[in-house]
Protein backbone atom coordinates (compact mmCIF):
# COMPACT_ATOMS: atom_id res chain seq x y z
CA UNK A 1 0.00 0.00 0.00
CA UNK A 2 1.46 3.36 -1.00
CA UNK A 3 2.30 5.63 1.94
CA UNK A 4 0.00 8.46 0.81
CA UNK A 5 -3.06 6.12 0.94
CA UNK A 6 -2.27 5.35 4.57
CA UNK A 7 -2.71 9.06 5.37
CA UNK A 8 -5.45 9.80 2.84
CA UNK A 9 -7.83 7.02 4.01
CA UNK A 10 -8.35 8.43 7.56
CA UNK A 11 -8.81 11.91 6.10
CA UNK A 12 -11.48 10.69 3.69
CA UNK A 13 -13.26 8.78 6.47
CA UNK A 14 -13.18 11.88 8.67
CA UNK A 15 -14.61 14.06 5.88
CA UNK A 16 -17.40 11.55 5.21
CA UNK A 17 -18.28 11.39 8.90
CA UNK A 18 -18.19 15.19 9.19
CA UNK A 19 -20.52 15.45 6.18
CA UNK A 20 -23.02 13.03 7.74
CA UNK A 21 -22.89 14.89 11.04
CA UNK A 22 -23.43 18.24 9.32
CA UNK A 23 -26.42 16.85 7.42
CA UNK A 24 -27.96 15.42 10.59
CA UNK A 25 -27.55 18.64 12.53
CA UNK A 26 -29.14 20.68 9.75
CA UNK A 27 -32.43 18.71 9.88
CA UNK A 28 -35.45 20.27 11.60
CA UNK A 29 -36.46 18.03 14.54
CA UNK A 30 -40.09 19.17 14.11
CA UNK A 31 -40.15 17.64 10.62
CA UNK A 32 -39.72 14.02 11.67
CA UNK A 33 -41.76 12.05 9.13
CA UNK A 34 -44.51 10.00 10.71
CA UNK A 35 -45.34 6.57 9.33
CA UNK A 36 -48.96 7.25 10.36
CA UNK A 37 -49.54 10.06 7.85
CA UNK A 38 -52.13 8.84 5.35
CA UNK A 39 -53.15 5.91 7.54
CA UNK A 40 -56.19 5.44 9.79
CA UNK A 41 -55.73 6.85 13.27
CA UNK A 42 -54.86 4.10 15.75
CA UNK A 43 -57.93 2.75 17.53
CA UNK A 44 -58.30 3.68 21.17
CA UNK A 45 -60.89 4.05 23.89
CA UNK A 46 -59.90 5.84 27.07
CA UNK A 47 -61.73 7.35 30.02
CA UNK A 48 -62.35 11.07 29.69
CA UNK A 49 -60.32 13.39 31.84
CA UNK A 50 -63.27 15.31 33.25
CA UNK A 51 -65.72 12.40 33.40
CA UNK A 52 -63.99 9.11 34.20
CA UNK A 53 -67.22 7.16 33.66
CA UNK A 54 -67.40 8.30 30.00
CA UNK A 55 -64.96 7.41 27.23
CA UNK A 56 -63.35 9.12 24.26
CA UNK A 57 -62.46 6.86 21.37
CA UNK A 58 -61.03 7.04 17.90
CA UNK A 59 -64.61 6.68 16.60
CA UNK A 60 -65.39 10.11 18.09
CA UNK A 61 -62.86 11.63 15.69
CA UNK A 62 -64.57 10.30 12.55
CA UNK A 63 -67.14 12.12 10.43
CA UNK A 64 -65.50 15.53 10.77
CA UNK A 65 -62.07 17.07 10.42
CA UNK A 66 -60.55 17.33 13.90
CA UNK A 67 -57.38 17.98 15.84
CA UNK A 68 -55.93 15.72 18.49
CA UNK A 69 -53.51 17.55 20.77
CA UNK A 70 -51.25 15.49 23.05
CA UNK A 71 -50.44 17.48 26.20
CA UNK A 72 -49.40 17.23 29.84
CA UNK A 73 -49.22 19.52 32.84
CA UNK A 74 -45.50 18.79 33.29
CA UNK A 75 -44.78 19.93 29.73
CA UNK A 76 -43.36 23.46 29.52
CA UNK A 77 -43.94 23.71 25.76
CA UNK A 78 -47.59 22.68 26.26
CA UNK A 79 -48.10 25.72 28.44
CA UNK A 80 -46.54 27.94 25.78
CA UNK A 81 -48.85 26.65 23.03
CA UNK A 82 -51.99 26.52 25.19
CA UNK A 83 -53.15 30.14 24.60
CA UNK A 84 -53.02 29.48 20.85
CA UNK A 85 -55.22 26.39 21.28
CA UNK A 86 -57.69 28.43 23.34
CA UNK A 87 -57.81 31.07 20.57
CA UNK A 88 -58.25 28.39 17.89
CA UNK A 89 -61.08 26.79 19.86
CA UNK A 90 -62.84 30.17 20.16
CA UNK A 91 -62.71 30.55 16.38
CA UNK A 92 -64.76 27.36 16.06
CA UNK A 93 -62.96 26.30 12.89
CA UNK A 94 -62.25 22.74 14.02
CA UNK A 95 -63.07 20.61 17.06
CA UNK A 96 -60.01 20.07 19.24
CA UNK A 97 -59.67 16.90 21.25
CA UNK A 98 -57.01 16.37 23.88
CA UNK A 99 -54.96 13.37 24.85
CA UNK A 100 -53.68 14.03 28.36
CA UNK A 101 -50.44 12.07 28.42
CA UNK A 102 -48.77 10.44 31.45
CA UNK A 103 -50.34 12.85 33.89
CA UNK A 104 -52.50 12.77 37.00
CA UNK A 105 -56.18 13.47 36.69
CA UNK A 106 -56.40 16.12 39.49
CA UNK A 107 -53.40 18.08 38.19
CA UNK A 108 -54.70 18.02 34.61
CA UNK A 109 -58.17 19.17 35.68
CA UNK A 110 -56.68 22.04 37.74
CA UNK A 111 -54.46 23.02 34.81
CA UNK A 112 -57.43 23.31 32.44
CA UNK A 113 -59.40 25.22 35.03
CA UNK A 114 -56.56 27.68 35.47
CA UNK A 115 -55.53 28.19 31.83
CA UNK A 116 -58.79 27.46 29.97
CA UNK A 117 -60.10 24.39 28.24
CA UNK A 118 -59.90 24.46 24.44
CA UNK A 119 -60.85 20.78 24.15
CA UNK A 120 -64.22 19.39 23.16
CA UNK A 121 -63.19 16.32 25.16
CA UNK A 122 -59.99 14.94 26.68
CA UNK A 123 -58.86 11.34 26.80
CA UNK A 124 -56.87 10.43 29.92
CA UNK A 125 -53.81 8.35 28.95
CA UNK A 126 -52.24 7.86 32.40
CA UNK A 127 -49.74 5.18 31.36
CA UNK A 128 -49.02 6.56 27.88
CA UNK A 129 -49.91 3.40 25.95
CA UNK A 130 -52.25 5.15 23.51
CA UNK A 131 -49.60 7.82 22.96
CA UNK A 132 -47.15 5.09 22.01
CA UNK A 133 -49.66 3.67 19.51
CA UNK A 134 -49.93 7.15 17.97
CA UNK A 135 -46.13 7.40 17.67
CA UNK A 136 -45.83 10.20 20.20
CA UNK A 137 -42.22 11.27 20.71
CA UNK A 138 -43.09 13.71 23.49
CA UNK A 139 -45.48 16.47 24.31
CA UNK A 140 -46.89 18.51 22.77
CA UNK A 141 -47.83 16.91 19.49
CA UNK A 142 -50.83 17.72 17.34
CA UNK A 143 -52.52 15.59 14.70
CA UNK A 144 -54.97 16.62 11.98
CA UNK A 145 -57.48 13.85 11.32
CA UNK A 146 -59.76 13.92 8.27
CA UNK A 147 -63.45 12.97 8.09
CA UNK A 148 -62.64 9.29 7.50
CA UNK A 149 -60.38 9.12 10.55
CA UNK A 150 -57.13 9.26 8.57
CA UNK A 151 -54.15 11.17 9.97
CA UNK A 152 -53.23 13.89 7.50
CA UNK A 153 -50.65 15.92 9.46
CA UNK A 154 -48.52 15.70 12.58
CA UNK A 155 -46.86 18.60 14.36
CA UNK A 156 -44.10 17.59 16.73
CA UNK A 157 -43.52 20.27 19.33
CA UNK A 158 -45.63 23.29 20.16
CA UNK A 159 -47.95 24.91 17.67
CA UNK A 160 -47.01 28.44 16.71
CA UNK A 161 -49.07 31.20 15.15
CA UNK A 162 -47.16 30.61 11.90
CA UNK A 163 -47.90 26.86 11.86
CA UNK A 164 -51.58 27.47 12.65
CA UNK A 165 -52.05 30.21 10.03
CA UNK A 166 -49.91 28.78 7.24
CA UNK A 167 -50.20 25.01 7.66
CA UNK A 168 -53.08 23.90 9.90
CA UNK A 169 -55.87 26.25 8.87
CA UNK A 170 -55.32 25.88 5.09
CA UNK A 171 -55.16 22.08 5.47
CA UNK A 172 -58.26 21.99 7.70
CA UNK A 173 -60.26 24.14 5.27
CA UNK A 174 -59.22 21.98 2.33
CA UNK A 175 -60.13 18.78 4.18
CA UNK A 176 -63.49 20.22 5.27
CA UNK A 177 -64.34 20.94 1.64
CA UNK A 178 -63.64 17.37 0.59
CA UNK A 179 -66.52 14.95 0.54
CA UNK A 180 -66.29 12.07 2.98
Amino acid sequence: MPAFLRYLTPLLLFLALAGLLYRGLSLDPHRVPSPLIGKPAPAFSLPRLQHADATLSSDDLKGKVSLLNVWATWCVACRAEHPLLVQLARQGVVPIYGLNYKDTRPEAQRWLQRFGNPYLANAFDADGRVGIDWGVYGTPETFVIDKRGVIRFKQIGPLTRDVIDNTLLPLIRRLQEETA
